[in-house]
């Protein structure tokens, strides 16, 4: 079965501590939502550097990874569908691409 990595890009950074725990909520209800077909629900990440052949920048990019998750599902539809209800899209943005296997190429 085809794996698609979920790219998230943006979000919002909890005000509060409460906001905080809503936020968590929410990840763990889509989480458990999602069941078995969110094989890695992966996790936000830190600052980033781009690296090219002209050398290393610190600024992330023109639209930095703010985390990830892999999934495992039948097709691009599948994936779009459960991207749809992920708690990113409160103000920020998923990119899906398949996962393709080197090994079977």
């Amino acid at each position: 079965m085809p794996r698609f990595i979920f790219a998230y890009h943006g979000g919002k950074k909890p005000e509060t501590p409460e906001t905080g725990e809503a936020l968590m909520a929410k990840w763990r209800n889509w989480i458990a939502e999602t069941g078995a077909a969110l094989t890695e629900p992966g996790n936000p990440v830190g600052k980033s550097k781009t690296v090219s052949a002209k050398g290393v920048a610190d600024d992330g990019g023109a639209n930095p990874l703010s985390g990830y998750s892999i999934v495992e599902v039948d097709d691009m539809n599948a994936a779009i569908k459960i991207a749809k209800a992920c708690p990113i899209l409160d103000g920020g943005t998923i990119e899906i691409a398949e996962i393709i296997n080197m090994q079977s190429h």
